[in-house]
């Protein structure tokens, strides 16, 4: 009898263990099955991504109660994976990292949907092409043969470096690719170790301003042909332009941008995601006031155009004040 309830007690403890490890892989929810941890990731600390997350952060935290967490990242590619690999909730991440995302899942996997859903799109990313001018950089031309600051690796930043530069007739093999952050970029233009470097985010960039209180910074302008190509060929460009005085141009800059979207893990319900749409279009004065780039950020248009598809919960959202 003593070897029967032994094995019935050992029986139970192994059945309360799996069913304690099945949760713990879910992820802990709320009493109406709603996720409270919630982890955004970014990218570089000296980069919008990371001031804004850090303010919606703020927002989901005091407005819904959530535990938030941020992540620096490289950026768009490593987002998305992380994403994918339910290591994150929401994402910042560029439209050319998304729509070549997309494109290769739908010739890889049969058109398998991906593992996030947009809730948003946001402000535009502007390519500049960072030098000093003593280094006598005129166009996107000159940069054949020089030591370039390509972006992070698996950053949006070098995705489009590469297309930028293929569209000049450039290889990675005609530079010198240094696979470097916004800061470390900055800082090996300061320190002569690199010519030039791309850097693709929200206007104003930390690590340019910082820069140039001691340098001064140019910005290589794009040829009109080219942008008008650009533009023709991947539809995630638009033409654009750095205004004057946004660092210490006189001039507006030609220049392409791409826009930013926030991605959330498609899994998490509509509810939830509509709550977590509502509530950063109703605090966006918040996000304005940590970073300008915000400012771009439009609501009526906010759902629309975008790469990839709305969750669920966001077309909630959009239904509604479009309905008004």
């Amino acid at each position: 009898m003593r070897k029967i309830l032994s094995f019935v007690i050992i029986f139970l403890v192994l059945l309360g263990t799996i069913s304690c490890s099945k949760n713990v892989n879910k992820g802990a929810k709320t009493s109406n099955d709603q996720q409270e941890y919630i982890t955004i990731a970014t990218g570089d600390t000296s980069g919008p991504y990371f001031t804004i997350g850090e303010a919606l952060a703020k927002v989901y935290k005091k407005k819904l109660q959530y535990k938030t967490a941020i992540q620096s990242t490289d950026g768009s590619v490593e987002n998305m994976k992380l994403l994918e690999n339910h290591q994150v909730d929401l994402a910042f991440v560029m439209s050319d990292a998304a729509s070549f995302a997309l494109l290769k899942n739908n010739k890889e996997q049969d058109g398998a949907p991906h593992g996030f859903k947009a809730i948003a799109g946001l402000y535009p990313n502007y390519v500049q092409i960072v030098t000093l001018g003593k280094n006598k950089i005129k166009s996107v031309s000159d940069l054949k043969g020089k030591r370039i600051g390509v972006g992070a690796p698996n950053s949006g930043v070098e995705a489009n470096a590469r297309i930028i530069l293929k569209e000049y007739g450039i290889t990675y093999n005609d530079i010198e690719p240094e696979y470097l952050s916004y800061e470390e970029a900055m800082e090996q233009l300061k320190d002569n170790h690199i010519d030039a470097a791309f850097v693709t985010s929200g206007l104003p960039n930390n690590a340019v301003l910082r820069l140039q209180k001691s340098e001064k910074v140019m910005i290589v302008p794009m040829q009109t042909s080219d942008i008008n190509h650009l533009t023709k060929k991947f539809p995630f460009f638009e033409r654009s332009e750095i205004p004057a005085g946004i660092y210490q141009n006189t001039h507006p800059i030609p220049t392409v941008a791409i826009r930013n979207i926030l991605l959330v893990r498609s899994d998490l319900s509509e509810d939830q995601v509509y709550k977590m749409t509502k509530t950063f279009f109703d605090n966006l004065n918040v996000l304005q006031n940590a970073h300008q780039a915000a400012n771009s950020i439009n609501r009526e248009d906010a759902g629309k155009g975008l790469v990839i598809p709305l969750h669920s919960g966001a077309k909630k959202y959009f239904k509604e004040i479009n309905d008004k």
